[in-house]
């Protein structure tokens, strides 16, 4: 197992040498990655090491131990605190407790007691992680959650928001039976509604289960937004749809008797392959709709109203979704397959190309959307003299069509990513104008930055250093050391006088800071 880390902070260099040298570091289960000689330096480190365990004296100059620790457990609340002072004072034992300390120990400190200490914090945190680990634990609240998983896996399944290729995987992990060669959707309407309305949902649930023909489908049933839906496989294609809705005609008549209510079911046309189930669901939600014209309290077929709907092509709503991830987060080779899915699911159609010219409408306004939505100029990606229409009859192919789309999409993309690294930029470049603008306050921080900048400290800190090479404290010492440099080149201003013009309120810290960045210290500097 990885040792934890620890940092330890301390003023009294003779204190840090004599702990750092006089403990099992290894044996204890911990390594020693840094040390600080105040509170302020500790912070500074902080950031960068990221300790387990914070050992630390509790009065220092420039920061306390104590208000180390405090800022300490909102930025690592994981880390555990030790804190060790001089003074036998009940109020620093009762402070130390509310700043989240694990041990208060007094000095002198010995190695046995520190010892006993960090072997008590490894336990803990050994604890902590087992806990985090214990696959046996995480497997009982998976089986818990199973069922809720289930029912969410099929009502993505009707609206489409399984990515292709992932719902066998998906079945598999849920213990789900996805076998079959036709799929069938159907969608419940419960007519009224009001109180109780929940109550009869599961009644009709429990009627379909109960009354649905036995080897007729291999049927589930679930509640689907305040309704029911019944997903029905079957073994051989095509599917014995007429059998299947004259199946639920009689239990919609069954509702009537049983159960006192009308019940009128849509049905979708049949479909080869589960990810396909979407399409046959947005039939049944069309059958559903000719209600108010073929009447209520029975079975109503998409193909006996719209035939040919089973061969009609859409460009559906994870169609969408998983073209503009590929843009906007994926790799070329992520466009490239989805465009080639989307290719081919044209060709699978197999319709005529002026059949499929509303399928390409979609594509289109998906891409029109994406372009719009990142402020991209219209004829960058489509071209010079884009008026916003392109006639899919301007393609001689599938193949074409899928080139053309294809050319588009990575130009998106390509423009998308110049567009964040501009941003990026810009943003940066705000930061640093903020920074030149409030280095001599004391107060400025990160989030006070952030604030400004509406962005999270956490997202902006790491943006920051990645354009910058250096975190956001680094920076601003660099700038409030290289402005302070200039005074005492430049003016007779007293040090403390410059201290609080470069943000710093106690000069000998000022001093401190100073001479580790420039190895010499301000009078000397400016002596030199």
């Amino acid at each position: 197992m990885d040792l934890y880390r620890v940092l330890l902070v301390d003023d009294e260099e003779d204190i840090r040498v004599g702990i750092s040298r006089k403990m099992d570091w290894e044996g204890l289960g911990f390594a020693l990655v840094g040390e600080a000689e105040n509170g302020q330096e500790a912070l500074e480190l902080a950031e960068q090491l990221k300790p387990d365990v914070v050992l630390t004296d509790i009065k220092m100059p420039f920061m306390d131990g104590l208000e180390l620790c405090r800022i300490l457990t909102q930025r690592l609340p994981a880390a555990k605190f030790v804190v060790f002072s001089g003074f036998d004072e009940f109020e620093y034992a009762k402070q130390a407790i509310r700043m989240n300390v694990s041990e208060y120990i007094l000095k002198p400190i010995n190695a046995p007691e520190l010892s006993e200490v960090l072997r008590k914090l490894k336990s803990q945190l050994d604890a902590e992680r087992a806990q985090g680990r214990n696959m046996e634990m995480l497997r009982r609240r998976y089986e818990e959650n199973l069922p809720v998983l289930r029912e969410l896996f099929y009502t993505q399944l009707l609206e489409g928001r399984i990515p292709p290729g992932q719902a066998a995987e998906r079945a598999a992990r849920y213990e789900i039976d996805l076998s079959g060669a036709a799929w069938v959707a159907a969608l419940a309407h419960l007519h009224g509604a009001g109180a109780g309305r929940e109550l009869r949902a599961l009644s009709v649930q429990q009627l379909f289960e109960e009354n649905l023909r036995p080897g007729l489908c291999c049927a589930k049933v679930f509640l689907y937004n305040e309704s029911v839906a019944i997903l029905a496989s079957f073994e051989r294609a095509p599917a014995p749809i007429y059998e299947l809705i004259e199946e639920i005609d009689r239990i919609c008549k069954l509702a009537g008797s049983y159960l006192g209510l009308t019940l009128t079911v849509g049905v979708g046309a049949p479909c080869l392959e589960p990810e396909e189930v979407a399409r046959s669901a947005a039939g049944a939600r069309s059958a559903l709709d000719y209600r108010v014209l073929v009447g209520t309290g029975r079975a109503i077929y998409i193909g006996d109203l719209e035939p040919g709907g089973a061969a009609r092509l859409a460009f559906e709503e994870s169609d969408e979704r998983e073209l503009t991830g590929a843009i906007k987060l994926g790799s070329e080779g992520d466009i490239r397959a989805v465009v080639g899915r989307l290719a081919d699911k044209v060709r699978r159609a197999g319709l005529a190309l002026p059949h499929c010219h509303l399928f390409f409408l979609e594509l289109l306004t998906c891409l029109l959307k994406l372009a719009r939505s990142a402020e991209l100029d219209l004829e960058a990606v489509f071209g010079e003299g884009f008026t916003g229409a392109v006639q899919f009859t301007a393609f001689s192919s599938v193949d074409e069509m899928g080139d053309w789309c294809l050319e588009r999409c990575l130009r998106i993309q390509e423009l998308i990513g110049r567009q964040r690294t501009d941003s990026a930029w810009r943003t940066v470049e705000k930061a640093k104008e903020f920074i030149a603008a409030h280095y001599a306050e004391c107060e400025l921080s990160v989030e006070m930055l952030c604030e400004y900048l509406h962005l999270s400290p956490a997202y902006f800190s790491t943006l920051f250093k990645r354009e910058t090479g250096m975190s956001f404290t680094a920076y601003v010492t660099v700038v409030r050391m290289e402005r302070a440099a200039e005074l005492l080149r430049t003016t007779e201003d007293k040090t403390y006088l410059i201290a609080e013009k470069t943000g710093y309120l106690d000069p000998n810290y000022f001093s401190y800071v100073f001479k580790k960045h420039f190895g010499i210290s301000p009078t000397k500097f400016r002596a030199g």
